[in-house]
């Protein structure tokens, strides 16, 4: 007798469900080769070239060494970002507002090394002392504003969705009120600071590009490996994720839930403070108008997502995005073909790999299939 259609999607559900770390990796690059096939074809039917589509995205990512540079300085801010929001969902809260503690916490970063450094020797010692100085009250001042929908969800029930939202949109204004007015640079018309000094960066190592340093990958690194020990083999972590999925059971078992809540927003905040660090210093070299940084701690939401919120499966999925980033805005530079195609392209391949895992984690959930492999 034939499997019946509920049956084959149940067998399916559980397999996905199942799917250990190198099958879901098969099937990510399945999904990708897939999608990028379909794009091709989609670009080929607009009367572009496939080939030069393919041909540009692959240089623009691996053709030179300013390309991997560039490739890598993006991926550093998809994996940090990334991260931010894979602590809060994984303890089952949602912090959609990444971007506007990145924000808050990269113009705070950049303020502090620029009101320090008249006090300070203008030498590498200094340099550093300022980096160490400026990135650890970016830090501070991401977890404290991550802190603030994390004390509404915990002691007023707010929503921690429409907080955080609401948070972006404020942070982004305040940032951009700051930089028309009391941190504008002097002598400049737009809205942006003074640049950073020369010495207060980071070291050349490898790459020779002057917006991305190995130092700032590395960083990224840390604090993956720091979040996923956290998560995973301390009792906070346990009773973050506790906290945030069954606060009932957390509260019997001796935990403050609330506290843990408030804690667990705290500690997103602060990674996206320290992602606004590295914007501000390796990246920029100072601040600029808010609006128009690129949407990472929006873009952090699906690089979470693909890595079903686990830490250390940030790291592929910040390369890849990265990798889109970079070979998607090379294309618009030097092939006439339109942005839009390149972004409903790059869009597609994100879509595809996302939705198995997407599936994969809706299935653990439905036929309670415990623990993230």
């Amino acid at each position: 007798m034939s499997e019946s259609q509920p049956g084959r999607i149940e067998r399916l559900g559980r397999r996905l469900a199942a799917a250990g770390g190198l099958e879901r990796v098969a099937i990510a690059i399945a999904s990708a080769t897939l999608a990028l096939a379909i794009g091709l074809v989609i670009v080929a039917a607009t009367g572009n070239s496939p080939s030069l589509f393919l041909t540009e995205m692959i240089n623009g990512i691996f053709g030179s060494e300013r390309g991997i540079a560039l490739t890598l300085r993006e991926s550093t801010m998809f994996i940090l970002a990334g991260v931010a929001v894979a602590v809060a969902f994984r303890a089952g809260i949602f912090n959609i507002g990444v971007h506007g503690q990145l924000v808050l916490g990269g113009l705070a970063s950049v303020m502090t090394i620029l009101y320090l450094a008249p006090v300070l020797p203008e030498n590498t010692l200094g340099g550093w002392i300022l980096i160490v100085l400026g990135t650890l009250v970016g830090i501070t001042v991401g977890g404290l504003y991550g802190a603030l929908p994390g004390v509404l969800k915990a002691y007023a029930d707010a929503n921690e969705i429409i907080t955080t939202i609401m948070l972006n949109f404020i942070a982004l204004g305040v940032g951009l009120y700051l930089l028309t007015g009391p941190f504008q640079g002097e002598g400049i018309q737009e809205p942006r600071t003074d640049s950073l000094p020369e010495y207060a960066d980071f070291p050349q190592i490898l790459f020779s590009s002057g917006s991305f340093s190995l130092v700032g990958l590395l960083i990224a690194l840390i604090a993956v490996a720091l979040m996923y020990y956290l998560l995973t083999r301390t009792r906070v972590g346990y009773d973050m994720i506790t906290s945030g999925k069954q606060e009932a059971a957390a509260h019997y078992s001796g935990v403050n839930a609330k506290r843990t809540i408030v804690g667990t927003m705290t500690l997103s905040g602060m990674i996206a403070g320290l992602a606004g660090a590295i914007l501000g210093i390796m990246i920029i070299e100072g601040f600029v108008n808010p609006n128009g940084i690129s949407t990472y701690g929006y873009d952090a939401i699906a690089v979470s997502l693909l890595a079903a919120n686990n830490p250390l499966g940030v790291i592929p999925a910040g390369l890849l995005f990265g990798g889109l980033a970079r070979g998607g805005s090379v294309i618009g530079i030097t092939t006439d073909i339109p942005g839009q195609l390149v972004d409903g392209v790059t869009g597609l391949i994100v879509l595809f790999v996302a939705v198995p895992e997407l599936f994969r984690m809706g299935a653990k959930r439905f036929y309670d299939i415990g623990g993230d492999k």
